[in-house]
């Protein structure tokens, strides 16, 4: 079911969290389990006013380049610094500039605190990772759009900063975390977000996901209210869209990680609860022939009597199983491992 026509998702969103990076607000949060030592350089500003219902962070390595969608107060950020080290790379989005503000504010100081500054945040939309608002903002203070031409003109420049200059490269990143963030935006750009999210990462890289997700659909009613969509409930995905969302983006080895037992919140006897979850972009395919031409097989060890991978072939416990090239990749792949 689509978001209601009469509901402007991104202001409802806009405003809330524009008054939430200047006061805590406690409705936005679910409780989450950090690792206390990756916040002792943190101020309390940024720790209080960070809203997520996860912790995505964990899944980082060293070394990696990570990209936060919707990174808020910078408080992720600040944590995936401290663990890809001084040779990694995090960059944070978020369409929200106050919320930028508080991100940009204790900078200095905490990568005086942790030895580096490898973090950037940039404001943009993070279902349109090519547009970088900051520098279309200065375009426009230059060109303002007064008439239906200067709109046009001003479109196709957007449209020039994507391909020439692109906020977020394909191809570009390890990773890409996110913490409560997906559901915020309306459902109509959903495909273009997953989209983006499988145009950034590098082959084989993947996306982590903290994000809320309701047990049955949300009825238009409570999708129409600006204040459940924005506190992160009317917008919540169902676990099987969101895992569909990700294998539609071209994204594969989709895998819960986290699941909350206990519902963070029931509305109208429909419980919601967050959920982490990891995916995996395919690796580049062998340059060598067709995936046909290779012939491999494989052996699956159990413990259940069989499984189906990603192209639904089934492999029987014991049984020496034909597969080509293509499948081969993806099952040496360390997503697949054990």
């Amino acid at each position: 079911m689509a978001t209601p026509v009469s509901l402007n998702v991104e202001q409802a969103v806009t405003q809330r969290y524009s008054g939430a990076s200047q006061q805590q607000e406690v409705a936005l949060c679910c409780p989450v389990e950090y690792d206390t030592t990756m916040l002792e350089i943190l101020p309390d500003e940024i720790i209080e006013r960070d809203y997520g219902c996860g912790d995505p962070s964990r899944y980082v390595q060293e070394g990696e380049t990570v990209l936060d969608l919707g990174s808020g107060g910078g408080k992720i950020c600040y944590i995936a610094s401290q663990l890809v080290g001084e040779r990694g790379r995090v960059i944070g989005v978020d369409m929200n500039a106050d919320m930028l503000d508080l991100a940009r504010k204790y900078q200095g100081e905490i990568s005086k605190a942790i030895g580096w500054n490898n973090v950037e945040f940039y404001r943009g939309r993070i279902q349109d990772l090519g547009l970088n608002l900051e520098m279309f903002e200065l375009h426009l203070a230059e060109n303002p759009i007064d008439s239906a031409d200067s709109y046009l003109d001003a479109s196709q420049i957007a449209d020039s900063m994507r391909t020439e200059n692109p906020m977020i490269g394909d191809d570009s990143v390890d990773v890409v975390i996110s913490n409560c963030v997906l559901n915020l935006v309306k459902e109509s750009d959903r495909y273009q977000l997953f989209s983006e999210v499988a145009r950034v990462l590098k082959p084989g890289g993947r996306a982590v996901i903290s994000d809320i997700i309701s047990d049955q659909e949300v009825p238009a009613h409570l999708k129409s209210d600006p204040e459940l969509w924005s506190g992160c409930i009317s917008g919540a995905f169902q676990l099987e869209e969101m895992i569909n969302a990700f294998l539609q983006a071209g994204l594969e080895a989709v895998e819960i990680l986290v699941w909350q037992e206990e519902p963070w919140v029931v509305v109208e006897d429909i419980p919601f609860r967050s959920v982490t979850i990891r995916a995996y972009k395919p690796c580049t395919p062998s340059a060598a022939g067709d995936e046909n031409d290779s012939q491999h097989s494989a052996i699956y060890h159990g413990p259940w009597a069989a499984v189906m991978d990603e192209s639904g072939a089934t492999l029987h416990r014991g049984q020496e199983t034909q597969i080509d090239q293509k499948t081969y990749q993806r099952m040496s792949h360390s997503a697949y491992s054990g």
